[in-house]
């Protein structure tokens, strides 16, 4: 047998004639996350050549699905990049967000694929947009044929940070979050911060907050940056407008993905579901699907974030000042702390329900333990709930009620 597979037959010593063959495989995936600074230059490569495993060549080529925003801004140039270098290609544009990110949308990306006549080993399909974009894209590729490769190109911050750099992909069913999806890294994920530039201060805070969750639960240090530049950043649209913005912006988006590839690469399948960056990820699905359109998705973790840092201050495991610090910063960043759905009764006891069945029959719910650090806890109760729910209340209403103690 080649390495990395076995198989067993076991013959039966006694007259039994059921036969049972066990077979075991062992797959590699290697996939690459590449930056880059204004990818579509025409005098940029990186596209062409930066990933061994997807080359571009004169005469290739390929099927681009573009989130209809970025079409408009750029589509010209992204084309004319291609026609440039000799690709040729089709492009569909798609309207991206959480309330048309479900089975209709995919279905439109794999009717395009087929209708391309994709060559599943040679031609990755190019997904260029936000993070909706981007699952969705790689959902369908993950089904069509059993397994399409694919590219992303994201086009948002909490692209890429945090959706561009896992292997997952999810579109949502009924009223659950990513109820539908598959484990399916890209090729290659491309970062170029020059996307950034089109975005409105709403959804960079909203990239942020994705930030700030790795910030919490794994690096004072980001926290300290985020405290430093972070409302700078986001009036620069992170492109560098002077040295040290550059150097913030580098610093932060570098960071923000090297801490979240390192959490991922060890338990890429979550065979292990104690996982850190599941903080801001236990009520917020809920809280996110019945409060569409109003909140965005990193709004809803900031949320998530705000509650769980309170019931962390409340168990003794973050001070006064660190609480304070962590929703001064959240309100700097122009990110919620409180959404009305949290008054609907039952939300929360029902959303950490829900969270329960996703990992296994326990809440394994990451909490901060000060700033940088955190632990997780499986004994959250209704009336914890109700109390932090009522803090956090007081706190939006008046941002000091921390300041000097405990409420």
């Amino acid at each position: 047998m080649r390495s990395g597979a076995s198989f067993r037959h076991g013959l039966s010593q006694s007259h039994d004639t059921h036969a049972i063959w066990t077979v075991e495989a062992v797959k590699q995936v290697k996939y690459h996350v590449i930056a880059t600074r204004d990818l579509f230059d025409p005098s940029n490569t990186r596209l062409l050549d930066a990933c061994p495993e997807a080359p571009l060549a004169p005469g290739d080529r390929r099927l681009l699905v573009i989130d209809s925003n970025v079409a408009r801004l750029q589509g010209n140039r992204i084309e004319s990049y291609f026609r440039h270098h000799g690709v040729e290609t089709t492009m569909l544009s798609l309207r991206a967000d959480e309330a048309v990110k479900g089975w209709d949308t995919v279905t439109t990306v794999v009717d395009a694929m087929n209708a391309f006549g994709i060559d599943r080993r040679r031609e990755p399909v190019i997904a260029i947009g936000g993070g909706v974009l981007t699952d969705v894209v790689g959902f369908a590729a993950s089904v069509y044929r059993r397994g399409t490769p694919y590219i992303r190109i994201p086009t948002t911050l909490i692209g890429l940070v945090d959706a561009g750099v896992g292997v997952k992909t999810g579109v949502n069913y009924g009223r659950g979050k990513n109820r539908l999806g598959t484990y399916a890294p890209a090729t290659a994920t491309y970062i170029d911060r020059t996307f950034l530039r089109t975005l409105d201060e709403r959804h960079l805070a909203n990239g942020l907050a994705e930030i700030l969750k790795l910030a919490l639960i794994k690096s004072a240090e980001l926290f300290g940056l985020l405290e430093s530049y972070g409302p700078r950043l986001i009036a620069d649209r992170f492109q560098g407008s002077t040295g040290d913005l550059d150097a913030a912006a580098v610093a932060v988006t570098d960071e923000a993905i090297h801490l979240m590839l390192e959490e991922l690469q060890p338990n890429l399948w979550e065979s292990c579901l104690e996982r850190c960056v599941d903080y801001g990820h236990t009520f917020s699905p809920t809280l996110e699907m019945e409060a569409l359109p109003t909140l965005l998705h990193g709004e809803a973790v900031c949320i998530d974030m705000a509650l769980t840092t309170v019931i962390a201050h409340l168990r003794g495991d973050v001070g006064a000042a660190d609480t304070d610090r962590i929703l001064d910063l959240m309100t700097a960043l122009g990110l919620p702390v409180w959404t009305d759905v949290l008054a609907r009764p039952g939300i929360l006891d029902g959303a950490l329900a829900d969270t329960v069945r996703h990992r296994d029959g326990h809440q394994r719910l990451p909490l901060p333990l000060g700033i940088g650090r955190h632990r997780f806890v499986d004994d959250v109760t209704p009336a914890e709930l109700s109390r932090a729910l009522g803090v956090l209340g007081s706190i939006q209403a008046r941002p000091s009620a921390l300041v000097g103690g405990r409420p």
